[in-house]
C-alpha cells in the first residue's frame, strides 16, 4: 500500500478523488504560492514600498514562471520550509536582479505558505459544496420517493416503532443542510491573507501594513484577518471541525446502509456491490463501508489539527508541521465521502416489500407503544405499559397478535388504528419537508456556480 491511499494507483478507484488531489499536489501548492509572492509585489509596487514597475514585472512574472517542485525538496528538507527555495529558484529563473531582489519582501515564509494554502482551501470547500448540492438532490428524491414507505424504525438495533423509509433519508440529509448553513460564514472568518512579517509585527512591511495587508487580500480574493494569525489557529481548526462533521454526517448513512444491506434484513440493495474472492453469493456494501471508515478517521484528524492549534510563542514550527501532515487528507476524505453519498444514495434499490414485511409482523409487537399508549385511557399509564410488556411475551410464547391479546385483556379500551399512514406519525411530513429545503438548498448551490 502507499503511504497515503488517497494518492495511490491500487487503491485509486476506491478512495482517490482526482479533482481533489490536483488542488493538494506539489503543483498546486507551489502555483498557489507564486500567486500571493505577485499579488504582494504589485501591492507593494502601488503603495511606493517597492518601485512600481518592479511590483507590476514581479505580479506578472509570477503568473507565467515555472518551478518543478522536485527543485525544492533539498531545500525544504533543509529549511523546514518550502518558501526560502522557491524564492531562491524563482529569482535565479527571472533573470532580472533589478527587480527580483523585491520578491518576497518584508513578509516570512508562514505569510505566503498559509495564504497559499487559503487560495487552495477556498477552491476545495467551492468543490466540496457543488458536491454537496449533488447529494442534496439525491436524497431528495430519494426521501419524497419513500415518504410514505413504511419501515420498522429501530433503536439499539431492536425493531422499535412504524416509520418510514423517507424520514431514515430525512435524517440522513438534515445535517447537510446545516453544514451548508455553516459553510458561508466559515469562509469570511476563515479564509484569510496572512501577511504580519517574521514575529508577527509586520516591522518590515513598510509604512502602512495594515492597508498592505488589506490590499492583499482584496487583490486574491480572502478576507483581511486584521491581526496576525501565525500562531492563532483556531481558523484551522474550524475549518477541521466543519470537514470531520461532513464526513461523519455521510458516514452515518453508509453505516445505516451496511445495516439495511445485511443478508438477513435485505431492505436495500446496492447495484454493482463488490465481490468475494471465496463466496461467490457475497454483494458487499463497498461504497457504505468506504462512507464509515472515512468517518471513523476525520475525528481523529480534525482532533490531531485542533491540538495543533497550541503554538507556542509568536510561531511554532512543529505544531505547524503536524497540519500539513493532517489537513490535505481530512480535506480528501471529506471530499470523497460527500461524493460517494451522491452516488450510492442516487443508484441504491430500495426493497419495500422487504420493510413493508418487517413492519407488518403478524404478532404486531411493533405497535406495542400505541397500545400502551391506548391502556393508559382506562388504567394508569405504568399499569397500562406492564400489562402491554406481559402480552407482548404471551403474543411470542402463543404466536397470537399482541392487538388481539390487549383487546382481549382490556375490551373497555378503544385501540387505534395500527395502519398507515395514522402510524407512521410525522415522518412522511418531515420526508417531504426535508425534500423541498434540500431541492430549495441545492438550486441556490447550482446558481452560485
Amino acid at each position: 500500500m502507499s503511504v497515503s491511499p488517497f494518492d495511490s494507483a491500487l487503491y485509486r478507484d476506491l478512495f482517490g478523488d482526482a479533482e481533489l488531489a490536483r488542488l493538494f499536489s506539489d503543483t498546486a501548492e507551489v502555483r498557489a504560492m507564486m500567486l500571493v509572492l505577485g499579488a504582494l509585489a504589485r501591492a507593494q509596487g502601488a503603495q511606493g514600498v517597492i518601485p512600481e514597475v518592479s511590483g507590476r514585472f514581479l505580479h506578472r512574472a509570477m503568473m507565467e514562471a515555472q518551478v518543478d517542485p522536485a527543485g525544492l525538496a533539498q531545500a525544504t528538507g533543509r529549511n523546514g520550509v518550502t518558501v526560502p527555495g522557491l524564492v531562491a529558484a524563482l529569482r535565479a529563473s527571472l533573470d532580472a536582479p533589478e527587480h527580483a531582489q523585491y520578491l518576497h519582501r518584508g513578509a516570512t515564509s508562514q505569510d505566503i505558505q498559509d495564504t497559499g494554502l487559503m487560495l487552495r482551501m477556498r477552491q476545495a470547500l467551492m468543490l466540496i459544496e457543488t458536491r454537496m448540492g449533488a447529494a442534496l438532490r439525491a436524497l431528495a428524491n430519494l426521501a419524497e420517493s419513500h415518504a410514505g414507505t413504511v419501515q420498522a424504525a429501530r433503536t439499539y438495533g431492536q425493531v422499535a416503532t412504524p416509520s418510514s423509509f423517507g424520514a431514515m433519508v430525512a435524517g440522513w440529509g438534515g445535517p447537510l443542510l446545516r453544514l451548508h448553513d455553516r459553510l458561508g460564514p466559515l469562509r469570511g472568518r476563515c479564509l484569510c491573507v496572512s501577511l504580519s512579517g517574521a514575529a508577527g509585527t509586520a516591522s518590515m512591511l513598510g509604512p502602512e501594513p495594515e492597508a498592505l495587508r488589506a490590499e492583499v487580500a482584496r487583490a486574491l480574493g480572502l478576507a483581511d484577518p486584521g491581526a496576525s494569525w501565525h500562531a492563532s489557529r483556531d481558523r484551522i481548526g474550524e475549518i477541521a471541525g466543519w470537514l470531520a462533521d461532513l464526513t461523519v454526517a455521510c458516514g452515518k448513512a453508509g453505516g445505516d446502509l451496511t445495516l439495511l444491506a445485511r443478508s438477513e434484513v435485505g431492505e436495500i440493495a446496492l447495484p454493482g456491490a463488490g465481490a468475494s474472492s471465496t463466496m461467490p453469493q457475497k454483494q458487499n456494501p463497498v461504497a457504505p463501508s468506504v462512507l464509515v471508515a472515512l468517518a471513523r478517521v476525520a475525528p481523529a484528524q480534525a482532533a490531531v489539527l485542533q491540538g495543533a492549534g497550541l503554538h507556542a510563542e509568536a510561531r511554532d514550527g512543529a505544531a505547524w508541521f503536524a497540519e500539513w501532515l493532517t489537513l490535505g487528507p481530512l480535506v480528501a476524505g471529506a471530499a470523497k465521502a460527500v461524493a460517494v453519498l451522491a452516488e450510492v444514495v442516487g443508484t441504491l434499490e430500495v426493497r419495500t416489500e422487504a420493510m413493508a414485511a418487517r413492519a407488518e409482523d403478524p404478532l404486531g409487537l411493533i405497535h406495542a407503544e400505541a397500545l400502551s399508549f391506548a391502556l393508559a385511557a382506562v388504567m394508569p399509564r405504568a399499569e397500562a405499559q406492564a400489562l402491554v410488556k406481559t402480552l407482548a411475551e404471551e403474543a411470542r410464547a402463543t404466536r397470537r397478535p399482541l392487538p388481539d391479546l390487549v383487546a382481549g385483556a382490556r375490551p373497555d379500551a378503544a385501540l387505534p388504528g395500527l395502519a398507515p399512514p395514522t402510524v407512521l406519525g410525522t415522518a412522511p411530513a418531515e420526508a417531504r419537508a426535508f425534500a423541498s429545503a434540500a431541492r430549495e438548498k441545492a438550486a441556490a448551490i447550482s446558481a452560485q456556480g
